[in-house]
């Protein structure tokens, strides 16, 4: 007679039901390169990750894109990870599948976010641990997990925020740097952003932010010196490359300048465009001036709390959560793996107001 294999019911607390395949699609880094295209391919049947114990099996309705999926697919984070590896850093969606363990928390259809790497599928296992339930599956919570919280801790620890103290934030329309903006706004300083359309100006003023400069027709060093001739107390510096000479030279007296990214030279084959740094110790003594390097990496042991007060910020009505699905790229909402590639272009290219989010509409024949 035939041997039933329960090893897989042994796996999982309970179904309800719910429609799994045996295989999905997902994106994996096949080559180091800095071209996202060249370095990722996208897999048809792979198969679905069976959870252990502590781990969740997370259905994923939206992805989140960020400026570092460029720099882990060129292999600049972590030189030892070899291809093939998986990529993509957060994702939102429900359980539907969990072991024993993380069932003592977690229950099949529970709305999920979570940051590790692999969100880039329609289905990851992930840790109950790692795990942060939300009330419900909605792309806003996406714009809290990297972006939201770089912002709040690199503030929180670095910027020393205090009322009427003046905050540069560049690329202010974006993903994180809308969040810089209102944080700022909230520590009751003067903030002024940096952007690259008048539209994404108007989306600035609207969540706060005192002075917009487009740089496409003002020029951002003229600007800074008139109208702050005393120079800027914090900036948020996300561009890199001549932005950055432009935001260390407005330094004032004591002032910091936070390096959260440097997203100029992501495409670029040695990842860095130049700076002027041999002056660096002379400006920064002249001025007793400091620059600050942050990844979040660094700060989990404060992750979960800074993400509970974004999440009841938000939910109070206190934070604006700018998603950006794409609807104005020329071929459309990003739907679908499949257009992984182009939402990656499109952030490269300028284009978004808010955090660029990629949704992954799941079949009909499921009953969650």
């Amino acid at each position: 007679r035939p041997i039933l294999d329960m090893s897989y019911s042994r796996h999982f607390l309970d179904f309800q039901g719910s429609s799994i395949p045996s295989s999905m699609k997902k994106l994996v880094v096949t080559k180091l390169s800095q071209n996202f295209r060249e370095a990722v391919t996208l897999q048809q049947d792979s198969p679905v990750p069976l959870p252990g114990d502590g781990d969740l099996l997370v259905r994923n309705r939206f992805v989140g894109i960020n400026a570092s999926d460029i720099n882990y697919s060129a292999g600049r984070y972590d030189a030892s990870v070899k291809p093939p590896f998986d990529i993509g850093f957060e994702g939102v969606g429900e359980v539907v599948a969990l072991g024993l363990s993380a069932s003592a928390d977690f229950t099949v259809g529970q709305a999920v976010a979570y940051v590790k790497a692999g969100s880039f599928a329609e289905y990851t296992v992930v840790s109950a641990r790692q795990a942060v339930p939300l009330p419900s599956v909605k792309p806003e919570f996406l714009t809290l997990m990297v972006s939201g919280a770089t912002a709040y801790l690199s503030l929180k620890e670095l910027g020393d925020l205090s009322e009427g103290k003046k905050v540069l934030v560049t690329a202010a329309a974006g993903g994180t740097g809308q969040f810089a903006v209102q944080l700022a706004k909230k520590a009751k300083c003067h903030v002024i952003g940096t952007c690259s359309s008048d539209e994404k100006g108007g989306f600035l003023k609207s969540i706060g932010c005192d002075r917009t400069i487009n740089y496409k027709t003002e020029n951002v060093e003229s600007v800074l010196r008139k109208d702050y001739p005393e120079g800027v107390d914090v900036v948020y510096e996300s561009v890199g490359g001549q932005m950055f000479d432009l935001a260390l030279n407005a330094l004032a007296i004591k002032g910091r300048l936070i390096v959260i990214g440097f997203i100029a030279g992501y495409q670029n084959p040695t990842g860095l465009q130049p700076i002027k740094a041999e002056l660096l110790p002379a400006k920064l003594l002249k001025k007793s001036a400091s620059v600050r390097g942050f990844f979040l990496n660094h700060y989990l042991s404060d992750y979960k709390m800074a993400l509970q007060h974004l999440l009841k910020m938000y939910e109070r009505g206190d934070l604006v959560c700018e998603v950006d699905f794409g609807d104005m790229s020329p071929e459309g909402k990003f739907t679908g793996l499949e257009s992984v590639f182009r939402a990656v272009d499109y952030m490269y290219m300028g284009k978004n107001i808010g955090k660029i989010v990629v949704e992954l509409p799941h079949s009909v024949n499921s009953k969650l």
